[in-house]
């Protein structure tokens, strides 16, 4: 995905550095939230109002007067959930904040930079959006559930949309679950959860802490960026449609060539979204139960899982653990609710939901393909591998290398953006 790493890709260094300042500010400001704005200490309105205005802050340093956008999209979405009703508040709520999303990508596109990547003020409000319909959607499902979920005040609806912890990276969370953490009872239910609905006594006398695994994540973002930093441009993607390169090398290492390059890519989206989620768990927010050995779980929001994706043997086990909480909105607001078609139709909404970009459908309607593809293989041929352990890691070292260079091929309009070079790639008809 790009909303969350548009900031980390922009062409100005300073924007680079007022990124990476702001969510490092973040950091410090989630630790003194945790420690001093403690539920026990203070109000859930205090709480409420300090999460919103740093969050407003944070944007309006890094995006200045373009951040007043987020406000205008919350403001539209919070009139139609009062005025339209909970029978048919989700799709109005749908329609006006997808649509003012997208009115704003074709805006930055077309008027400005066109081909290139920036630091653009759209990638924190398609996380606005992803939020603003999944608490639409979780609303009006609360109608027929056991759980209701009430319309929240204008407040609680902002913190919610721009608190510092999500405002520049999300990543995107229940909205249950962040006024569980606003008000101090997320512990208590997982505590239950873990004990099948009576307290746990192990686990229930203190509260866990979030020092490990904020330790652990940040040590990943800093071998990601460093692995990034010093391997992207030894790698380009856009080499792989140079026509010297083409002519010139083997068949078998262009696609070697272009899993490289992918995978020097990655180490990008690992730093973003990893750092994203440290702040969340720093500020005491991603609690998800205990391990069976008595260890704090704080992966409830995290956004993937690194060695499922690099050592992914399918198609699908690799979206399953890249972009994980997009990939559960994509679930909840369209797969689970299209009648028709809802892989192709998941896969478009992901593709008018990232911008406007030619290269964003082109990847997106491959992505059908190749899921469908990869339906196929699995469900024919992988019961024939099964018959021993042998056989098994045969047939798991040929998915994986096929995952991967299917993933390589899949994604390279993704990052090239426009239309012609993203042809001039398929026209070399890379035969794999």
């Amino acid at each position: 995905q790009k909303e969350l790493v548009d900031h980390f890709n922009c062409s100005s260094p300073i924007s680079n550095v007022n990124f990476v300042a702001c969510q490092l500010f973040a950091l410090l400001m989630a630790m003194w939230f945790r420690i001093y704005l403690h539920p026990s200490k203070t109000s859930p309105f205090i709480r409420h109002v300090v999460a919103t205005l740093l969050g407003f802050y944070l944007a309006l340093f890094c995006f200045g007067w373009y951040s007043l956008h987020f406000l205008v999209q919350s403001g539209l979405s919070y009139s139609v959930m009062i005025f339209a009703g909970l029978e048919h508040m989700h799709k109005y709520c749908f329609i006006v904040t997808l649509g003012y999303l997208i009115v704003c990508q074709i805006t930055r596109v077309y008027v400005f930079d066109y081909g290139m990547y920036s630091a653009d003020f759209t990638g924190p409000m398609m996380v606005i959006t992803q939020k603003i319909t999944s608490m639409a959607f979780e609303i009006h499902d609360g109608k027929t559930n056991v759980v209701c979920v009430r319309m929240p005040s204008l407040l609680e609806y902002l913190s919610y949309n721009c608190n510092f912890m999500g405002i520049l990276a999300g990543p995107t969370c229940s909205y249950r679950d962040y006024m569980a953490f606003i008000e101090g009872t997320c512990y208590q239910a997982r505590h239950q959860e873990n004990a099948n609905g009576k307290e746990n006594g192990k686990f229930k006398q203190s509260e866990p802490s979030p020092k490990n695994d904020v330790i652990s994540k940040l040590c990943t973002c800093a071998i990601s960026l460093a692995v990034y930093l010093s391997l992207y441009k030894l790698l380009p993607v856009e080499y792989s449609i140079d026509d010297y390169f083409v002519k010139s090398t083997p068949l078998y290492l262009q696609v070697i060539y272009l899993y490289l390059a992918m995978l020097a890519l990655r180490p990008k989206y690992y730093f973003v979204w990893t750092l994203a989620d440290a702040i969340n768990n720093a500020a005491g927010f991603g609690f998800n139960g205990y391990n069976k050995d008595g260890s704090p779980r704080w992966d409830l929001i995290s956004n993937l899982r690194i060695l499922d994706i690099e050592f992914a043997t399918s198609f699908k086990l690799f979206l399953d653990n890249w972009n994980i909480q997009t990939a559960l909105w994509l679930k909840r607001v369209c797969y689970e609710r299209c009648p028709v078609n809802p892989t192709a139709a998941t896969f478009l909404l992901s593709a008018m939901w990232h911008g406007v970009y030619p290269g964003y459908y082109l990847t997106f309607v491959t992505g059908i393909g190749m899921t469908m593809a990869a339906r196929a293989v699995r469900h024919n041929i992988r019961p024939y591998f099964l018959v021993s352990d042998s056989h098994k890691l045969v047939y798991d070292v040929i998915t994986w290398a096929c995952t991967q260079v299917a993933i390589s091929y899949t994604v390279v309009p993704f990052v090239l953006l426009a239309v012609g070079s993203s042809l001039k790639f398929y026209r070399y008809d890379y035969p794999y």
